[in-house]
Order: C-alpha cells, then structure tokens, then sequence
C-alpha cells in the first residue's frame, strides 16, 4: 500500500516538473517573442528619427551636389560633388567670392545641369560665383572686372573673357553671378541678375572623388 501511495507520488510530481517545465518554455517563447517585437518596435523609431534629422538636415543645414558642367572650372570640375551650407545665408548675406548654388531663371534654358541635386529637384541649378552684391556697380573692360570702378583681382580665374559689359549698377536684393570659366559659363552676362531668395546656399568643399577634396573659399 505504501509503495502503490510512494509510486503515485511520485508519478504526481514527475507529472508537475513536466508541466512547469512545459510552461517555463512557453513563458520564454513569450519573452523572446516580446523581445523581438520590442526590438523591431526600437528600430523601427530610430529608422523614423534618422529619416526626419536626415530631411532636417539636407532641408536646412547641408545638401550634396553634383557637378555636371564645366563652367566652374578651374575651381570646381566636371563629376565633383559638393557639399552647400545650406544655413549660412540666415545669418549672413552672401559676400563677394562666394560660390554658390542658385536656381537658374525659368526663361532661362539650357541643354543640361550646370549641378544635380543628388536628392533630386525639380528646378534646374547652377553653381557660379557671387561678383556683385546690391548696390554695386560691375563693369567688364580687356576681361578685367571693374567694381565700382575699382579692379578687382580674380586668382581663381584661368581664362578671361574679353567680350566687354556694362556698366551695370545691381539692384536691391539681387546679385550679379559669373563662372570661373569665363568664355564658357552663361550666368548673370546672359540672363541677368537674380534675386537673393534665389540663392540655395554656399558651397563648403567638394569632397568627391577623394583626390579633389578641398574647402572652398573666396
């Protein structure tokens, strides 16, 4: 009698070590599949997070560019990618020797990009350099540009264009934009000033391909 009583016991207990047993591994199937839920859950909000300090970011601050014409040349060449600081002109107003990144006009037509937008826009962009601000007066005489009568020294400039301009005095909240590369850029000479709202904003340095990387200063 007792080892029938001793064997069910024992029976009972083998019987309940199964079953917790069995509900221990339910409980960790729960937890690991609340973990991963929990995990995919996390990454799913830092992919969000990154995705609007990324719109922040290329909207506001710094956007990449890709050149695809010449009229920069020497100083910024054909497939150069360039990074535009896109808040500077908050703060300040864009200064002579500036290169920077302008919507072209919309009568203004042309066969390619002078710059792409490596997020893409719907407008076509220019890179060129600012030559005069409001208020200024710009002349061109022998490839010499005159500021207020004054000449001014352009070391950036490899090749100068001859074919005279002006005097053409910049009105308020426009710039007068030119090339580098005078006898092959279509700028400001061609389809006027523009306004300063135009302006994207100033190229800081190219950093593509790693051979032309370099700050880009006035």
């Amino acid at each position: 009698m007792n080892k029938m009583t001793s064997t069910k016991e024992t029976t009972t207990q083998k019987i309940a070590e199964k079953d917790e047993a069995i509900e221990v591994a339910v409980d960790k199937e729960k937890s690991l599949s609340k973990r991963f839920f929990s995990f995919v859950k996390e990454l799913l909000i830092l992919v969000v997070i990154a995705f609007i300090l990324a719109f922040i970011f290329k909207t506001f601050v710094f956007q990449p560019f890709k050149v695809e014409m010449s009229s920069m040349t020497p100083t910024v060449l054909p497939k150069d990618r360039v990074l535009v600081n896109k808040f500077i002109y908050y703060f300040s107003n864009p200064k002579r020797g500036d290169i920077v990144t302008v919507y072209s006009p919309e009568k203004y037509v042309d066969t390619g990009f002078s710059i792409r937008n490596l997020f893409s826009s719907p407008r076509k962009i220019l890179i060129k350099r600012v030559i005069a601000t409001e208020g200024e007066t710009i002349e061109i005489k022998n490839g010499d540009v005159y500021i207020d009568n004054k000449i001014i020294k352009e070391k950036y400039v490899s090749f100068k264009d001859f074919n005279g301009f002006g005097p053409l005095k910049v009105s308020k909240n426009k710039v007068f934009f030119m090339g580098d590369n005078r006898p092959n850029s279509k700028d400001s000479r061609s389809f006027g000033m523009l306004d300063v709202s135009e302006i994207l904003g100033k190229a800081a340095i190219t950093y593509w391909p790693p051979a032309a990387f370099k700050i880009l200063r006035n």
